[in-house]
């Protein structure tokens, strides 16, 4: 073809045309989610997919890659799978010089654009992100944290205040970070990502209920826990005899309640009662301390669960409970935030997590179990939820309209960050 003067102009134009697309078009951003931090406990499981799902929501043009930590199991890398098929998972650490202790993690640290740390007891890979400041120079935000628990690191304070955004799970983290003058651009409250869960797994969670004949809206959960969790039973650590001493001296304080609420659901409800764990610790002491000890009238229908769940089944039952009740926390975050109401227990040895319940809006079904006071309100609470599922769904829609519109409002500050870079 011959290259006329009007040829050349218009192959110009065309070209300049593609190249100005080319260089506006903008690229996904890509975050490299830090969390997954054990897996004996269904709910530190569930914040990792709670975010996931979050980010797949309100950034779905967003790509993701998983930094977990080592104990992550084939199990449940598999469950995280089933729900986010596409989902690159990486292991490993930063060194002091830099370098990642393996390849997958070295080219994640030059692919990504933002680093997201999780929802967690506190910042928990602090480690992990101040070697991230440090040698990659590349931003960071924290997503839903507690501050200022006997698990914080002596540099969480500057560290945060290098953050982009930092958002605690509950008021008191957040004002203990601002009077430690924390200085991050963005601090405010966010609910923990575990409200996001969404795992399921119907067919055994079915299978379950149908083997111990437990009908859909017929029955609740209950929950068991100790002051602190017996991890030398579980891990290859020494017996913390301190710790053990407080289990054992607090165990029937703690547990008697539960006991009195599920003997009057019982015998004023015809709901049955599903005694069942978070952690793995938990069915051992769900039997001792609270089935073992039932009137026999009581005891025949409530369903003792003799082995540990995943996250994906145990949600999957919860969802088809008529509520939740018991000492832990992150059951009544997944059943909460999957519609099903949810009161919870709590006491000192567990940080000041539990005070999220006030901050959504669900104060009355928060009791404290170190006071005398808030212990006498207990078995009335679990009954009203158990007598009058309107009243309480009522309650809970509320809260968890306002769970759901902090969701949205972190993840367009995240937005926000990523839209900057």
């Amino acid at each position: 073809m011959t290259i006329t003067r009007r040829n050349f102009l218009s192959q110009s134009a065309s070209t300049l045309a593609l190249s100005a697309t080319t260089a506006f078009a903008k690229k996904s951003p890509c975050i490299l989610l830090r969390s997954s931090w054990q897996v004996v406990n269904i709910g530190d499981i569930a914040h990792t997919p709670g975010v996931l799902a979050l980010l797949e929501k309100y950034l779905p043009d967003a790509e993701v890659r998983l930094w977990a930590s080592p104990d992550l199991s084939a199990e449940v890398m598999a469950m995280e799978h089933r729900r986010f098929p596409k989902l690159p998972i990486i292991k490993g650490s930063i060194d002091e010089k830099g370098k990642a202790s393996n390849p997958e993690l070295q080219a994640a640290l030059s692919w990504c654009d933002f680093l997201l740390h999780g929802s967690g007891p506190s910042l928990v890979a602090s480690k992990d992100v101040a070697a991230f400041i440090k040698h990659t120079g590349k931003p960071f935000g924290v997503y839903g944290i507690t501050h200022g628990s006997f698990q914080s690191g002596t540099n969480d304070r500057e560290l945060l205040t290098q953050a982009k955004f930092v958002f605690f799970r509950d008021s008191p983290s957040l004002q203990l970070a601002q009077r430690e003058g924390v200085k991050a651009p963005v601090m405010e409250f966010a609910p923990d990502g575990a409200f996001a869960c969404d795992l399921r797994d119907d067919a055994k969670a079915t299978a379950f209920l149908q083997a111990n004949q437990l009908e859909a809206g017929k029955f609740l959960c209950c929950i068991p826990r100790l002051r602190y969790t017996p991890y030398w039973k579980i891990r290859n650590q020494p017996l913390n005899a301190e710790r053990e001493a407080r289990n054992q001296a607090m165990a029937e304080h703690d547990h008697a309640p539960l006991r009195a609420a599920i003997t009057a659901v019982i015998r004023e409800t015809k709901h049955k009662v599903l005694l069942c764990p978070e952690d793995m610790t938990q069915m051992e002491v769900g039997k001792q301390w609270v089935y073992d000890k039932l009137p026999e009238d009581v005891k025949s229908r409530v369903v003792w669960r003799e082995k540990f769940w995943l996250t994906d089944e145990a949600l999957s039952v919860y969802i088809r409970s008529a509520g939740l009740f018991g000492l832990e926390m992150h059951s009544p975050i997944m059943a909460v935030g999957n519609g099903i109401p949810a009161i919870v227990g709590r006491f000192a040895e567990q940080t000041s997590k539990g005070f999220m319940w006030r901050d959504i809006g669900l104060g009355e079904w928060l009791f404290d179990f170190d006071q005398d006071a808030e212990i006498a309100n207990y078995v009335p609470a679990v009954l009203a939820m158990a007598k009058n599922p309107a009243a309480a769904k009522a309650k809970l829609a509320q809260a968890r309209r306002f769970v759901q519109q902090r969701q949205r409002d972190t993840m367009q500050i995240l937005r926000r960050e990523l839209d900057r870079l």
